[in-house]
């Protein structure tokens, strides 16, 4: 089925040095964009991340330091990069909780400013894991009837990506959902709104979901012991809170965002 698209989708897949979004780099990324007509271009770089690439880590993309001590930094290729994502709603494969976040990171860590929230965002895991509950390389089994070859490259992983969300609009075109509340759902729409609505775990404030939007709207910490709490409530009543998520390791972007709610609160 032939995507039905207001805006490019681009396809993305991120190789890294690790999996925490806050410390962690990337060492290859590669995109696939997809145009509102079904043209496609791809994009796909090996990255210089500025620090060791850890043994478990090259064991499952094969990326050693050797690979990449040439390749530019992610400073050098942000602006390019900021370019051919301008404009586009985002895809990929677990992309909402990892490769999104992460990406994220490392366009605030070299000030180059790209908002995000101004996309979609459709994760083709969640739509997996919502119907059929499973790896990409399963999915892209179960979906498209092959066999993932090349899995954990990037280039790889980000067209088996594209390709098993096609074969998810196919299969789930006449299929109703059941969510776990036992609301029944229309099928899956090929719509990139519904599709990110539907792709959404969380009503994350920040991209990692350490603070998320409640019932009412209100953002809420979602993590340790003000989990459920307002924002608002606990800045106002431990100031020292604040400080403690300024200077721990949590994503630039959470610090963004909690920034943003404290100015706020003295506007108000």
């Amino acid at each position: 089925m032939k995507l039905n698209l207001k805006n490019p989708l681009v396809f993305l897949d991120l190789e890294t040095t690790g999996i925490n979004v806050a410390t962690d780099r990337i060492v290859e990324i590669a995109l696939i964009k997809v145009h509102v007509d079904g043209t496609e271009e791809t994009k796909e770089m090996r990255i210089n991340p500025e620090m060791p690439i850890p043994e478990f880590a090259s064991k499952v993309h094969g990326i050693y330091d050797e690979d990449v001590k040439d390749e530019p930094t992610f400073k050098e290729v942000a602006k390019s990069l900021a370019k051919f994502l301008e404009g586009c709603d985002l895809a990929g494969f677990n992309s909402n909780r990892f490769d999104i976040p992460l990406l994220a990171e490392e366009f605030l860590r070299v000030g180059v400013d790209v908002d995000f929230k101004k996309r979609k965002f459709v994760d083709v895991q969640a739509i997996f894991h919502k119907m059929e509950k499973r790896t990409l390389a399963a999915a892209y089994k179960f979906y498209c009837q092959e066999n993932l070859i090349d899995a954990h490259s990037a280039l790889a992983d980000t067209k088996a990506t594209y390709e098993v969300l096609k074969a998810q609009l196919d299969m789930y075109q006449d299929t109703d959902f059941e969510d776990a509340k036992g609301k029944i759902s229309k099928p899956i729409q090929n719509e990139i709104n519904a599709l990110s609505e539907f792709s959404s775990y969380d009503r994350n404030a920040d991209f990692i979901g350490r603070i998320v939007f409640d019932e009412n709207g209100v953002e809420v910490f979602n993590f340790g012991k003000n989990k459920g709490v307002p924002v608002e409530k606990v800045l106002r009543e431990q100031p020292g809170y604040f400080g403690w998520i300024m200077n721990g390791e949590f994503p630039l972007y959470t610090k963004k965002v909690l920034t943003a709610i404290k100015l706020r609160m003295k506007d108000n």
